[in-house]
């Protein structure tokens, strides 16, 4: 299948006007080599008056939403594809309010769902690892405390992010927020995120010590005494947590629960790995791609993740 996807939002409204519309558009990007049956694996089939198609070798029925992140879902697809509109064409994101207020919605509660549904689609399942070399280090997400020194979390949140040379550029980069700075869990960062093989440029900071014994060639800057050079020595990931930061405080007025922070993490991962895209209809296409790959989710199993699943931090607030 061809890259098929709105340039401008007059398009969006033309093409996507109908339930029908969306429909197809969405059977198109899970089967784009054609309809297959998931049950027998039959290749031919017929459309119903539900919506649904039904093979034409088993019987089985198959809706263009289920098992994706549109499933049970009382928001008609129409709107669905305005807001997956909304959130890819503006340059910095769109809040759950500034969505609400533009979609009409009576409940901020069904903007918020639907962004953070939204949020957890940006993240390609089997997505290819960093390579070459990464930079790698965290920072603090959070207001100043006085008393509270080197990598300690207290009503903080800390993120680790990864980003690739690319030049004297920035290439692709992860981040993924972290209850500490331990060696077990950046170690677990780099597998994660990191081919194996590439080389990792970090600080000083005795957590990236046995990343060598994991098979990851490691340049050590050491800034030691001279905190003031940290963004000289290890350039792209200080720039990136500018942008992150920056971007938190104009979008989200700063106010992120440390709960919800890796989906807003993931958003700006999203963005940032895009952001030479020429056209932002090609981001909706991606986003509305990776919608129908990934399991459907709950207003409740969103916030009792958060609840049971959270990393040891506090409220995201402040500069």
């Amino acid at each position: 299948m061809e890259e098929d996807y709105p340039r401008t939002l007059l398009e969006l409204e033309r093409r996507f006007g109908t339930e029908e519309a969306c429909r197809e558009y969405l059977f198109q990007l899970r089967f784009p080599d054609g309809f297959r049956c998931p049950r027998c694996g039959a290749g031919k089939s017929w459309p119903l008056q539900s919506g649904r198609v039904q093979c034409a070798g088993c019987g089985y029925q198959v809706s263009a939403t289920a098992g994706t992140v549109f499933q049970d879902s009382r928001t008609p697809l129409t709107v669905w594809f305005r807001a997956m509109w909304w959130l890819t064409s503006q340059k910095y994101g769109v809040s759950a309010i500034a969505l609400q207020r533009v979609l009409g919605w009576g409940s901020y509660q069904t903007a918020w769902t639907c962004l953070h549904k939204l949020r957890r689609a940006m993240i390609r399942p089997g997505r290819e690892r960093l390579a070459g070399v990464v930079e790698v280090d965290e920072s603090f997400l959070g207001g100043e405390e006085p008393g509270v020194l080197g990598r300690q979390i207290v009503g903080k949140a800390l993120v680790v992010v990864a980003a690739e040379e690319d030049g004297r550029g920035i290439g692709r980069i992860r981040l993924r927020h972290i209850p500490d700075a331990s060696s077990a869990t950046l170690t677990s960062f780099i597998k994660d995120s990191i081919e194996p093989g590439s080389t990792v440029h970090t600080d000083g900071w005795r957590g990236y010590l046995p990343i060598q014994r994991a098979g990851y060639p490691h340049r050590i800057s050491n800034q030691k005494g001279h905190p003031e050079r940290a963004s000289e020595l290890l350039p792209r990931v200080h720039q990136v947590f500018s942008l992150l930061k920056r971007w938190l405080l104009g979008t989200h007025q700063g106010s992120v629960g440390a709960e919800h922070l890796q989906e807003y993490l993931d958003e700006f991962t999203f963005r940032f790995n895009r952001r030479k895209s020429r056209s932002r209809g090609k981001l909706f296409y991606r986003l509305a791609q990776q919608a129908v790959a990934i399991e459907p989710t709950t207003y409740r199993q969103i916030v009792d993740s958060a609840k049971h699943n959270p990393p040891k931090a506090q409220p995201v607030g402040g500069t």
